[in-house]
């Protein structure tokens, strides 16, 4: 048996890391997915707590859980802010793991460092699939349903995920006027 793991801050779980973990689903048989960040919550870049990140993961990858006897862990793992220890750190949030799948070329080089074998994969349409693109559209009213997964819209309905988002941003706009950071 293989266990995988996979991390992101998915602020939000989006269509590109519905895809890896799609891929992922044919070559192991249970993973973890780690839920990065996960002390961060209600700002502009970490909008979604880990509570709600759990629910649009969970909901979203029970399809991968049917269809393929995927069986997932989704752990929630705080930032310690030390790349030193940091694999020790996820190592001991989880379930022990064999491989890890990661794009990020930190994650990458620490877990190599640490003699964990990593896989790498493409970006699944990152012009189009990007968390940073998809909450600016959510903040201006433009598209961004399609960018995710029907799951994830409700998880995102339910928790008024709109509104807050919108609401952090003029607060991060008024605090980086007043510190003298914001040029208009």
């Amino acid at each position: 048996m293989t266990r995988g793991f996979y991390i992101g801050r998915f602020q939000p779980y989006h269509d590109g890391h519905h895809a890896m973990i799609e891929q992922i689903a044919t070559e192991v048989e249970e993973l973890v997915v780690g839920i990065g960040s996960a002390d961060a919550s209600h700002t502009e870049h970490n909008p979604f707590t880990a509570g709600e990140r759990i629910m649009m993961l969970t909901k979203s990858i029970a399809e991968f859980e049917r269809d393929h006897d995927l069986v997932t862990y989704v752990v929630p793992i705080v930032d310690i802010d030390r790349n030193a220890v940091w694999v020790g750190h996820v190592q001991s949030m989880c379930p022990e793991f064999d491989v890890v799948y990661s794009n990020n070329p930190l994650v990458v080089r620490l877990f190599e460092e640490r003699g964990v074998e990593v896989h790498q994969s493409g970006m699944f349409d990152r012009g189009r699939l990007e968390g940073t693109d998809i909450r600016q559209r959510m903040i201006e009213g433009r598209e961004w349903e399609d960018r995710v997964p029907d799951p994830v819209v409700e998880v995102i309905h339910e928790c008024n995920g709109l509104q807050r988002l919108r609401t952090v941003v003029q607060e991060d706009v008024a605090e980086r006027w007043e510190a003298g950071e914001d040029d208009r």
